[in-house]
């Protein structure tokens, strides 16, 4: 029996931190662990993972239209141009995360974004070039025990990304966003949205 929303079966298997809530099943079958090539997609990625930190990521999922509203669709000119007077309004904004280190970090990430397309032609490119042959990494998952938390990979871009001064951009947080933009694919062996 499918469901209206478009999801997969029912009683399909899934890794299990998808749960039961329709929104977080939505996202587990639809987005995460697809392979994301679009800056658009990969800024609001990495502007909503670095909202998460220290947090669920269904804590951030269910603000995630806030952000969009908040954060100018996730423009990242937009974004980058933001003021003081951003800055405040975000404060003030019940629907996102009220964190004045990640606000300001992520209108920074925003500017170094640009720096990066501007360098590498996209993020894309700069963020697909760590992946041997620019392709997704496959892992053999059987239980969602055996997911690491960070990677030798996610070290290494964390580490460049760091050094060109971005924040909220930990290891555990790369590996968070390679796994949600698709450059590693951690669903589980029997998973339907493998």
């Amino acid at each position: 029996m499918t469901q209206d929303s478009g999801l997969k079966t029912k009683d399909s298997i899934r890794c299990t931190w998808a749960g039961s809530d329709l929104l977080y099943i939505k996202y587990h079958d639809e987005e995460w662990g697809k392979p994301v090539y679009d800056d658009k997609v990969l800024f609001e990625f990495l502007i909503l993972e670095g909202a998460q930190a220290g947090l669920s990521w269904i804590t951030i999922l269910r603000r995630r239209e806030n952000y969009r509203k908040a954060f100018a669709n996730f423009e990242v000119q937009k974004v980058a141009a933001f003021t003081e007077k951003d800055v405040e309004r975000l404060m003030n904004d019940e629907g996102i995360i009220r964190n004045r280190l990640k606000v300001n970090g992520a209108i920074t990430n925003a500017r170094l974004f640009i720096e990066i397309q501007q360098e590498f032609g996209s993020f894309s490119k700069y963020m697909w070039s760590f992946v041997p042959d620019g392709k997704p990494i496959l892992n053999h998952i059987e239980k969602m025990s055996d997911v690491p938390p960070r990677t030798e990979l996610s070290d290494r871009i964390s580490k460049d990304m760091k050094k060109r001064g971005f924040k909220f951009f930990g290891t555990t947080i790369c590996y968070a966003h390679m796994q949600a933009t698709g450059m590693v694919n951690d669903h589980l062996l029997n998973c339907c949205a493998r």
